[in-house]
């Protein structure tokens, strides 16, 4: 009697081919990007005595900080980061002046600041950062520029997405008696039954973290599906990268000069009161001044409130509670989060981080029940030739 070509085994054969043709470069992608997880508490681990303070009873004002950055490293203050974090260095973005060689050309470099002492204690760069500049462009487009790489990494995502969809499928045992076999790994048995267990077992535990990191990563990879994706939400994915600060109303004679700490204080009044904070200031005298407050802690949200204020008159132009946003809008703003593992902090982080170290594994388990089928196919046409 002729076997009859199931549903089932479509999806076994897609769920077979489609792995071996993306197997080696989801490999890849998958501990690239496991890799660069924790890539900013690594450094940080690496040199603690520079994102480390020790804290005291009050830390000096901001608006001296600015004032003795600006002069230490011959710059402009154009964005600080303070933490919520008392033991935590303040971050200072310093531009260099116009035309000036200072600080990478002109353009922004993020330096480590005391907020108890003023001292510099160095910039971002550290012994870390080109290794995980490398895992990121590994994770991004194989290190092969020109787009090329890019593309490779955007079609062996879809596949990706397929083979999460095959897999949950293929996981649902024929027999419903037998469902609760896929929920557990039978570690007493042949190295196997091992390796299928941990190919299907935690692949079905891992499923939904690894589908939303692949339908959010594929932002990054094609301009068609970011666009397709934004129409589908009724709001543009990665908006930010284009919105620029509201145009500031034009000072008022004789009006007082507003320093960072009247920023920060107009902002407490509006945003919530703890959570980091981060505040952009203005180039010229014609725009707003942006202020930002996330929250901040172990199992933090990471969508931030804003405010853009007048730097004349530090009244605010435009408030913009997360909370209060429709619900497309706050899920096309958590695209970016949603991917890295950000989304709820360092409890995300870990999830993410197991939920990716699975994935590194699932080419290589699938390609050994593979080799393990194809040993399998002489061994039953010998037994059918004795037989004969």
């Amino acid at each position: 009697m002729k076997n009859t070509y199931t549903l089932r085994k479509l999806f076994n054969d897609v769920h077979l081919w489609l792995g071996i043709a993306s197997g080696l470069v989801l490999f890849v992608v998958c501990l690239s990007g496991t890799i660069y997880t924790f890539h900013s508490e690594i450094e940080e681990w690496l040199e603690p005595d520079k994102y480390e303070v020790k804290a005291l009873t009050r830390p000096i004002p901001v608006d001296a900080l600015v004032q003795e950055a600006e002069q230490e490293l011959k710059g402009k203050v154009v964005a600080i980061e303070i933490p919520q974090d008392k033991g935590s260095t303040y971050r200072f973005s310093v531009a260099a002046p116009a035309g000036g060689a200072e600080h990478g050309g002109g353009r922004p470099t993020t330096y480590m600041v005391d907020p108890y002492t003023g001292a510099v204690k160095g910039t971002t760069e550290g012994p870390g950062t080109k290794f995980f500049q490398t895992m990121m462009q590994l994770h991004r487009w194989l290190l092969i520029d020109g787009g090329v790489g890019k593309m490779i990494v955007g079609i062996a995502t879809i596949i990706f997405v397929f083979l999460t969809l095959t897999g949950l499928v293929l996981w649902f045992p024929v027999k419903r008696k037998n469902w609760k076999q896929g929920l557990k790994i039978k570690t007493n048995a042949r190295w196997k039954r091992i390796n299928h267990d941990l190919h299907n077992t935690l692949g079905f535990y891992s499923f939904l973290l690894l589908l939303v990191m692949a339908l959010t990563g594929l932002c990054w990879s094609f301009d068609w599906y970011r666009e397709g994706l934004s129409k589908l939400m009724g709001e543009e994915v990665f908006k930010g990268r284009r919105e620029k600060p509201l145009a500031s109303p034009a000072p008022m004679a004789g009006g007082a000069t507003l320093q960072v700490s009247d920023y920060l204080a107009k902002a407490n009044t509006i945003l919530a009161t703890d959570g980091n904070t981060r505040i952009t200031l203005p180039e010229d005298d014609s725009t707003a001044v942006v202020v930002y407050r996330t929250a901040a802690g172990f199992f933090a949200f990471s969508a931030a409130d804003k405010v853009q204020l007048s730097q004349h008159t530090g009244e605010p132009l435009k408030v913009e509670i997360f909370a209060e946003k429709p619900l497309n809008v706050q899920i096309v703003s958590l695209i970016k989060p949603l991917h890295l593992g950000e989304v709820y902090g360092t409890f995300s982080k870990i999830l993410y981080f197991i939920a990716c170290l699975i994935a590194t594994s699932l080419p290589v388990t699938g390609t050994m029940i593979w080799i393990n089928k194809l040993r399998k196919k002489p061994k039953k046409r010998m037994a059918a030739s004795v037989r004969v």
